[in-house]
This record gives C-alpha cells, sequence and structure tokens, in this order.
C-alpha cells in the first residue's frame, strides 16, 4: 500500500503536467495528498517544514542562476548576436546540410550559456529555411533542436553552463569540470548517434517522396537581416562565459580555501560554507555576469531598445522555470520521506553496482516528472549520501558519479509530458505525432551513451 501511494502521487503529477497544469500548483497538492493518505495528521507541519523548506533552498542557491542565464541569453537574442552566429554557421557548413547545421548552431548556443528555451525561438526561423531548401521533411526539425541543445551540450561537454550541469555540484562537491574525459566521450557518441539516425531517418522520408511539405502551421517569417553583426563579435561573450566559468572555478578555491567566511556588524554570527559546495555556482554566476556586461558594451545601442521590454521577459521566465523546479525538488523531498519511496530506494540496491544503479534512478526519475533538472534534483535530495557511500566503497571519484548523474538526467526526461519538448512542438506547429518518434529516437540514443560511459570508464579508468 505504501509503495502505491508513492506511485499514484507520481502519477497524478505526470497526468497534471501532461494536460498542461502548473507544477507549482500541482507539486504541493500531490504531495500533500500523499501525505495525507500516509499519516493525516503530519500534513502541515511536512508542508512548512519539509516541502516549503526544500522548495526555498532550491531557490536560494539555484535562483541567480536561472535568472542571469535567462537575462544572458535574452540580450544574445535581442541584440541580433544569437541570429548573427547562426548564419555565420549556416554559411560555413552550408544549407544543404540542414541537420547538422541546426545542431551545431544549437549547440553553440547552449554550451555559451543560452538557455534551451531561448535557443528554440532563435533556431527555429532558420531551420525552417534550411529544411525547405534542402527538401528535407520538416518534421525532423524538433529532434535536430532536442539534439543540439538537450543532449551532449546540456549535461555531458565538461564546464556546460545549463542547470542540470550545476545541480550535481553541491551534493558531490564538484565542479561542472567535472570528469572532462567522459564527458566529451559521452558526448561525442551522442552526437555521433544522433546526427546518424537524423540523417539516415531523413534519407528514408526524402526516399518515400516526402519533402518540407505544406500547409505547415507558424511558419517562420523571412530571415532578419543581420550581416552588419561580425559573427566573431557575436560569439565573444558566449566565449567569454565560456572561458571565465573555467577561471574562476580555478580561481575561487585559491581566494578562499577550504571555507568561505564573512562576518559583518550586524550579523550574529559569522556565515560560512564550504568551498566545494559553491564554486560551481558562484563560478557559472561570475561566468554568466561577465558575459552579459560584454554584451552590453558590444551592443549597447541594440540592447538599450529593447532593453525593458527584454528583461522583464527574461525575469518572467527565470522566476517560472525557478520555481517550476523548486516546487518539483520539494515534491521530491516529501516523496523521499514516505515509506512507499523507502522500500522503492531499497528494491534499487538489488542493482549492485553503484554507477548503474544512479543512472537507472536519476534517468527514471527525469522521466517520471518529465524534468532533467527536477528528475536528478529528487534523486539527488533522496540518495546523493547513498550514491556517496557506494561510490567510495567502490573507488569511484565523486566527479564521475557527477558526470553519470547529469547525463543521466537528460536521458529520460523527453518524455511527451516534458515542458521544454511541449513547447518545442507548440513553437514549431508541429503535433506530438508528427515529430515525436524521432525526438523519443534521440532520447534512446542519449539514454544509452550513459551507460556506454559507465562501460568505458570501468573498462579504461578515465575520467
Amino acid at each position: 500500500m505504501s509503495i502505491a501511494i508513492a506511485v499514484a502521487a507520481l502519477i497524478f503529477l505526470i497526468v497534471a503536467a501532461y494536460r498542461g497544469f502548473s507544477v507549482i500548483l500541482f507539486a504541493p497538492i500531490a504531495a500533500m495528498l500523499a501525505v495525507l493518505a500516509t499519516d493525516p495528521s503530519s500534513v502541515p507541519i511536512v508542508f512548512t517544514g519539509l516541502f516549503a523548506e526544500k522548495m526555498a533552498t532550491f531557490f536560494k542557491l539555484y535562483f541567480p542562476v536561472f535568472l542571469l542565464g535567462a537575462l544572458f541569453g535574452k540580450l544574445i537574442e535581442v541584440s541580433g548576436f544569437a541570429q548573427s552566429i547562426v548564419a555565420a554557421i549556416l554559411r560555413l557548413v552550408g544549407e544543404r546540410r540542414a541537420i547538422l547545421s541546426i545542431m551545431l548552431v544549437c549547440a553553440v548556443l547552449t554550451y555559451g550559456g543560452v538557455s534551451v528555451f531561448v535557443c528554440v525561438f532563435a533556431a527555429y526561423p532558420f531551420a525552417a529555411h534550411m529544411f525547405r531548401t534542402a527538401g528535407m521533411p520538416k518534421r525532423l526539425i524538433p529532434a535536430t533542436i532536442v539534439l543540439g541543445a538537450g543532449t551532449f551540450t546540456m549535461d555531458s561537454f565538461p564546464g556546460s553552463p545549463q542547470i542540470q550541469n550545476i545541480i550535481p555540484t553541491p551534493f558531490f562537491g564538484t565542479t561542472t569540470w567535472a570528469a572532462p574525459t567522459l564527458g566529451l566521450i559521452g558526448g561525442t557518441l551522442t552526437m555521433i548517434g544522433g546526427l546518424a539516425y537524423l540523417n539516415w531517418r531523413g534519407r528514408r522520408l526524402m526516399a518515400t517522396g516526402e519533402g518540407y511539405g505544406t500547409g505547415h502551421r507558424l511558419e517562420p517569417e523571412a530571415i532578419p537581416d543581420v550581416e552588419r553583426i561580425h559573427p566573431l563579435v557575436a560569439l565573444a561573450p558566449l566565449l567569454i562565459v565560456l572561458g571565465m566559468n573555467f577561471a574562476l572555478t580555478e580561481a575561487i578555491p585559491h581566494i578562499y580555501g577550504d571555507h568561505v567566511t564573512a562576518s559583518l556588524p550586524g550579523l550574529h554570527e559569522p556565515l560560512s560554507a564550504k568551498t566545494a559546495t559553491v564554486t560551481a555556482i558562484w563560478a557559472v554566476e561570475g561566468a554568466l555576469v561577465l558575459g552579459i556586461l560584454a554584451v552590453l558594451a558590444l551592443a549597447w545601442r541594440r540592447v538599450t531598445a529593447a532593453f525593458i521590454a527584454g528583461t522583464q521577459a527574461a525575469v518572467g521566465g527565470a522566476l517560472l522555470a525557478a520555481v517550476n523546479t523548486a516546487s518539483e525538488y520539494g515534491f521530491g523531498a516529501v516523496i523521499a520521506a514516505l515509506p512507499g519511496f523507502l522500500a522503492i530506494k531499497d528494491a534499487l540496491r538489488v542493482i549492485p553496482d553503484p554507477l548503474v544503479n544512479e543512472a537507472v534512478t536519476v534517468t527514471t526519475l527525469a522521466g517520471i516528472t518529465g524534468s532533467a533538472s527536477g528528475g536528478m534534483s529528487i534523486a539527488l535530495a533522496a540518495m546523493a549520501d547513498q550514491f556517496m557511500a557506494a561510490g567510495r566503497a567502490a573507488n569511484i571519484p565523486p566527479e564521475v558519479l557527477h558526470r553519470v548523474a547529469a547525463m543521466a538526467s537528460g536521458g529520460m526526461d523527453t518524455l511527451p509530458h516534458n515542458g521544454a519538448i511541449i513547447t518545442l512542438l507548440a513553437v514549431t506547429g508541429l503535433t506530438h505525432r508528427e515529430s515525436y518518434r524521432d525526438i523519443f529516437a534521440i532520447t534512446g540514443i542519449k539514454t544509452a551513451t550513459v551507460f556506454v560511459v559507465i562501460g568505458i570508464y570501468y573498462a579504461t579508468g578515465l575520467v
């Protein structure tokens, strides 16, 4: 019965999210219904002392990253830099290589700090133009964008400033550059496998006579003229974010030592934190601030013309994304405290290998919640200590645990109820029936790659 309660709460949240209801509203409802079915008298204290507490903790840690990332991405968009980068890559690769070009566009933008959502809006007009020119079926555009923006640059490549690569850092005491060799290998395998599938799929569809198609909804307007912005100028802020993230990751521990402390006259006691738990977050935040300043310096006139509207949209988007994920985090903390989840947790112990156990747990919860960050947050909040203990017993470095957790979170997260997938299909004017088969294929490739990386680690010891 206890397991049924935990599973029912998860199913309830999945159905609510799939039908478009707000996770911010329904995550606490699902959590409290589960507590009500377990111990009715505990509902008030569990809500204030566990759900709200964990939600606030997540928001405190990660909202600045969401906010700065959204602002940076919006400024890259309104400055015309995103369009300039896209146009330059298209000229370099060639308009006939539509899948490769759009994948590279999305990869460059997201690895440089632009959020996945901003990337969708920036890349879609160019993707539609290129796929139409190449006679490639439009239904492959969403899977191509997912491959470029939501796989290897999101959680595999070392140093990625995306939230999925940041969340594991306080749990494992790592940085965003954890296990760089494994990350590069896994990301490269995902990229090659995804490209091979999409190119094969495109050739097969075109061989049956299917082209771009006609009568599509939400066809974009003509591509804007961005020739006056040099692509190297447009690329500079992204390179600054990536470079300064690395530099600050190295510098912060040397500046502060093992602990960061602050003692101000108005404080009852000094503020203190372990440097290892905040280095990655501070490094990304500092890098994004410098990237924002670079955009302002390089495109002041273009940015100021749309600054008010752009920043309002960025702040609203950041708040929604952060509170959504924080609400899922609070939900996960409550579910993890229930007897049913403890039974599930014990059942997972039958998977003897610590890395496989971690990967299965994280990708399963990411799939259940439809969120890479939400699923990983739930898994690590409940089981990070267990993963670390198993890792120490098997002499597995925390950096490998970080990379496996991050990559696994971006595995089965893109199930049909994933918010980013729903947004992507809405923007491109396509439906699940038309495009989801190919999105799921990319999901399967990404998930399989996680276990290949685990095998490579055991075979070679590479980190």
